[in-house]
């Protein structure tokens, strides 16, 4: 029977993490964690709705509460039959919208609300298919994914034959890496032990914490003063010992030139890569910044802030990055992430999304684990965020393992909230809010 779609409703939630400076950087100094939330019901009287999120960081989230709500009318009244049996066509009609795409296109609010409302429909097919999101990607054939992906503006970099052909050349070992993931799990790092604005005790008690619990790979906020910066590297080197890795993120606030010259300076620490030296905009920067530095044996990982497909293209022709960090809730939800994963996977880049925030864990970790098991089939230099904060507010949080993710088992997209946090939190009138 025809699942019809009666009602979408979108929450403006809001944590505020800017009270103890959780999250800080050298661009968000005091960000409030949010999320613009979407609620998708139907007329199917089970109980099964879907659940779908973009992230932001507090002012603006009501902007994207909006979007969604205006996106809304576009998707009320389909079926979900209709719309997953077609999901490239749909995802086209919605992203381009000719009167709501004029304020993108295909970037900024609305497309933040577009992966809201599109995650939230992938949500509830993966419930109504009994399935983590992760397995029902994993079970989809490799024309089943293609015929989901729209591949408008990027066939000079990846056709559909192409991306079928990756995908049929990895489905023989697709049981293997199934039952691996679900052994031992996607290897991640911390983002927890390196924010800006913590002290340098609370970042030794940190590293000492995350030592203990198994983490090999950790990141640290940069971009701040160069002399505060090589000053706490030497901190998390000493912490950390000269085995684990380290990366570091300068959250866009360099120059070309003063990213070159910083990450000069801070080599003596063995930064695995640099994320975000630049503007996010910057393609050609990046280009040249990767140059500089890869004969340090650094990278250039970027995509956290990148709108769509088409600049991640982009990047990956210009040769200006080494590692992708796609974000499940920036990119036009899961449909437009599967053209990232197979444009990078073309271009031999290692895909290592951007999570942290309300719920990019959460959301993330299905993505990696399908890409491990149907796209790259390889984990090396691969490696996924964590951050450990607001997970107990979702009803599927993240189980993190020996420093792995482990595949969750429940279906869905794991991105509902727990009934009481989102009235808690909800803005202005949660009481989190209200005290």
């Amino acid at each position: 029977m025809a699942r019809t779609i009666t009602k979408i409703t979108a929450h403006d939630v809001r944590f505020p993490t800017s009270r103890q400076l959780d999250g800080s950087d050298a661009m968000n100094q005091a960000p409030d964690y949010s999320a613009a939330f979407a609620l998708i019901e139907t007329d199917a009287g089970d109980g099964l709705a879907g659940h779908g999120l973009t992230f932001t960081i507090g002012r603006g989230n009501e902007i994207c509460v909006k979007a969604i709500e205006s996106l809304a009318p576009l998707v009320i009244g389909r079926t979900l039959e209709d719309i997953t049996a077609e999901m490239g066509k749909f995802w086209r009609r919605l992203a381009g919208d000719s009167q709501l795409r004029w304020i993108g296109p295909e970037k900024g609010a609305i497309h933040l609300a577009t992966a809201a409302i599109v995650n939230a429909l992938w949500d509830l097919w993966a419930k109504v298919a009994g399935k983590p999101l992760w397995k029902l990607l994993a079970d989809m054939t490799p024309t089943e994914i293609v015929r989901a992906i729209d591949f408008r503006h990027i066939t000079d970099a990846l056709t559909p034959d192409e991306a079928r052909a990756i995908l049929e050349a990895n489905a023989p070992g697709k049981a293997v890496r199934e039952r691996e993931m679900r052994e031992r799990g996607f290897p991640a790092y911390t983002t927890s032990a390196g924010w800006l604005g913590y002290s340098d005790d609370r970042l030794r008690t940190l590293c000492r914490e995350a030592i203990a619990h198994g983490w090999t790979h950790f990141k640290q906020k940069v971009g701040g003063d160069i002399e505060d910066d090589l000053r706490r590297a030497r901190l998390l080197r000493e912490e950390i010992g000269a085995e684990r890795r380290l990366m570091m993120d300068a959250n866009q606030v360099w120059e070309v030139d003063e990213a070159i010259a910083n990450m000069r300076r801070l080599a003596a620490f063995k930064p695995w890569w640099i994320e975000e030296p630049l503007s996010p905009d910057d393609i050609l920067g990046h280009a040249r910044v990767a140059e500089a530095v890869r004969p340090l044996g650094i990278g250039v990982a970027t995509g956290e802030h990148c709108h769509n497909r088409i600049v991640f293209k982009q990047f990956l022709q210009a040769h200006a990055l080494d590692f992708c960090q796609v974000d499940a809730a920036r990119l036009g939800g899961v449909n437009e992430v599967l053209a990232v994963l197979l444009m990078a996977k073309k271009f031999g880049v290692p895909v290592c999304p951007h999570a942290g925030g309300v719920g990019l864990c959460e959301l993330v970790q299905h993505l990696s684990i399908f890409d491990y098991i149907a796209v790259s089939a390889s984990l090396e230099n691969r490696v996924l965020e964590y951050v450990d904060h607001l997970h107990e507010h979702f009803v599927d949080p993240v189980v993190i393992r020996d420093g792995r993710y482990m595949p969750p088992e429940n279906p869905g997209f794991s991105a509902a909230l727990k009934p009481a946090s989102l009235a808690a939190y909800s803005y202005p009138a949660g009481s989190a809010w209200r005290s």
